[in-house]
């Protein structure tokens, strides 16, 4: 084919339709310009001049819009052009470009890399001689060192790219030549490939590696590897870490008795184990809680009505902050002096505490000083002692009770739902979630039905099913769906993603709480069914007393005791449900509020 090379100004070309490249990296083509004002165009352009005299690019798009960008060097104003004799040939021209292009192989890309690193050449000299980012580079050379073998099964396609990157987590070649000869060819995720690599090291996510922190091990001498192509870190000393593990849960125990606390002691476990708590006759001190003046009292309910309303100003913010600060729980010093603190670190590597835990050679000078309230004495029964109050099936119960308050509160804020959604959806949780999205329902209901538990109707009536939902037309469904209007998608959307949210732990749920403001009091009743007749004799007295601030000795409280189940069962259910009975018992408007608030607190 006849074809001659003209110098063609660069104003008189554009791209043809021809062109067969269509989908650009734009930080290439920078680099690509680099690489031409460095040393000049090595390849011409590829052209079809049209009837106006103009010259249509049909090969050579990339070339073709990195000297876009170098107009302002006049040696690239006019620019060498192969010209088609005609159009048949151009399109011919065009064609073959895009057959013959072939990419080299990731595996000769990285070889080539590494040998002119190796030979002293820099990434940005490497990145312009190749054409490419830097970044591109510098990614290709973290592969460089892996072993031969390893960069050979990437070259005969037995190893993805992102399997070979996998191999960047080991320094260990006799080791990530065996984790070769295992995986190769066989299509093992990457991720299985690291945990093979690594079976004996610990992952920064272990609750131990963040309790003790990177820092404190790395300051103690402990190695660490890091995942090149991912966020995963891996402290390779587990023996090491083990020790400081121990010595840093031994500082807490020194911190917390410094901070006041009688005793200190951790659990060994990731969790409190509530029924060694029981089976140690241990007593219980609560925080106070401090109360507002009357002047401070109208100021946070006036700054929280501004807070509700969105009209609250930073300044305001502030002092309602400070206000709510004022009425959190405070253990006194005193309380601290007679009692105790079991801590353990939880799986995500954070502090879980119970506090105020009296040792019963401690409990007399804690009932004497008036923080704990004299243990009903009653005979027991050797299958309830050291028994928890609250049965884990009652416990269950309660805990569904929790979620659906938590779940009929949201139904009252749309957007916090949908923004949790997006959050879940980020992926920034790890294994966690948000709502907890799976195919079965999250519990929410209590296996005595639904005496004294009233939800909102939205989460407890199946949803209307849209014409042909699921079956063999899902447009028309859809359609028909989406004729009902925007406040009724947005309802359905609400209900269900309500119905979902569980929170991922303690920390999301009080914040998700506190948005909401979610009082598990605003469903459920504490009534003989659901509640009253599941616990005790000794716990049922204990509320009866505490509630109505009794001692035991009281007439009211020896009464009380000496009733049968139903008859007590009877009285609490009433204390909580009927206005005439309580004022019958003399019932003070600052207890009253306080069996409204009231849920049990080993729950909670």
């Amino acid at each position: 084919m006849q074809a001659i090379v003209e110098n063609v100004p660069f104003a008189d070309l554009y791209l043809s339709e021809l062109n067969p490249r269509t989908v650009l990296d734009p930080a290439g083509i920078e680099a690509l310009a680099a690489n031409i004002r460095e040393l000049g165009l090595i390849q011409n352009l590829g052209g079809l001049r049209d009837e106006s005299g103009k010259v249509g690019v049909i090969f050579g798009g990339r070339r073709y819009r990195a000297l876009a960008m170098l107009q302002d060097d006049p040696r690239f104003t006019t620019v060498p052009v192969r010209i088609a004799p005609d159009a048949s040939t151009a399109e011919l021209w065009a064609t073959s470009e895009n057959h013959q292009r072939e990419q080299p192989h990731p595996a000769d890309e990285i070889r080539e890399y590494g040998a002119m690193s190796r030979k002293g050449a820099s990434v940005p000299a490497i990145a312009l001689a190749f054409g490419v980012t830097e970044a591109h580079i510098y990614r290709r050379l973290k592969l460089a060192s892996l072993p031969a073998p390893v960069l050979d099964a990437l070259k005969d396609n037995e190893l993805t790219l992102a399997q070979a990157a996998a191999f960047t987590v080991s320094d260990d070649e006799a080791r990530t030549l065996a984790v070769l000869a295992d995986v190769r060819g066989r299509g093992i995720e990457a991720e299985g490939i690291k945990r093979r690599l690594k079976s004996e090291a610990i992952l920064s996510t272990d609750r131990r590696a963040v309790f003790v922190g990177r820092d404190a091990y790395e300051a103690a001498g402990g190695r660490l590897t890091t995942d090149l192509f991912g966020d995963d870190v891996y402290f390779e000393d587990e023996a090491l870490l083990d020790e400081l593990f121990a010595a840093k849960l031994a500082e807490t125990v020194e911190a917390l008795c410094a901070d006041g606390w009688k005793w200190a002691e951790a659990s060994p476990t990731r969790w409190i184990d509530y029924s060694n708590v029981d089976n140690r006759k241990f007593g219980r001190v609560y925080a106070e809680t401090p109360e507002l003046t009357e002047e401070q009292a109208e100021r946070y309910d006036e700054l929280a009505e501004l807070a509700e309303n969105g009209v609250l100003d930073d300044a305001g913010e502030e002092e309602l902050a400070a206000l709510d600060a004022l009425m959190q729980p405070v253990m006194l010093p005193e309380q601290k002096a007679l009692s105790g603190v079991i801590f353990c670190v939880d799986y995500n590597g954070r502090l879980e505490t119970v506090t105020g835990l009296v040792k019963p050679e401690d409990h007399a000078a804690a009932i004497e000083a008036g923080y704990m309230r004299q243990p009903v004495q009653r005979a027991q029964s050797a299958s309830e002692a050291g028994k928890s109050p609250i049965s884990q099936t009652l416990r269950d119960d309660l805990t569904r009770v929790l979620t659906g308050a938590r779940q009929h509160a949201a139904l009252r804020d749309p957007d916090l739902l949908l923004d949790l959604l997006a959050y879940q959806l980020t992926g920034r949780m790890g294994y966690r979630s948000a709502f907890g999205i799976r195919t079965d329902d999250v519990p929410n209901f209590p296996t005595t039905g639904a005496e004294g538990y009233e939800l909102d109707a939205r989460l407890t009536t199946p949803a209307e099913r849209p014409d042909d939902p699921f079956g063999s037309d899902l447009a028309k469904g859809f359609r028909a769906f989406r004729k009902k209007g925007r406040d009724y998608v947005m309802g359905e959307l609400t209900r269900h993603l309500a119905a979902l949210l569980t929170g991922a732990d303690s920390k999301l749920r009080s914040l998700i709480d506190k948005e909401v403001n979610a009082h598990v009091r605003e469903v459920w009743t504490p009534t003989a069914a659901n509640f009253w007749t599941r616990v005790s004799g000794a716990y049922r007295q204990k509320i009866w007393c505490d509630l109505l601030n009794l001692k035991d000795d009281h007439p009211t409280a020896t009464t009380f005791a000496k009733l049968k189940k139903a008859e007590q069962a009877e009285r609490l259910e009433k204390l909580f449900s009927d206005p005439a009975f309580r004022e019958a018992h003399g019932v003070t408007d600052k207890q009253a509020e306080r069996i409204a608030k009231w849920f049990p607190e080993e729950v909670k």
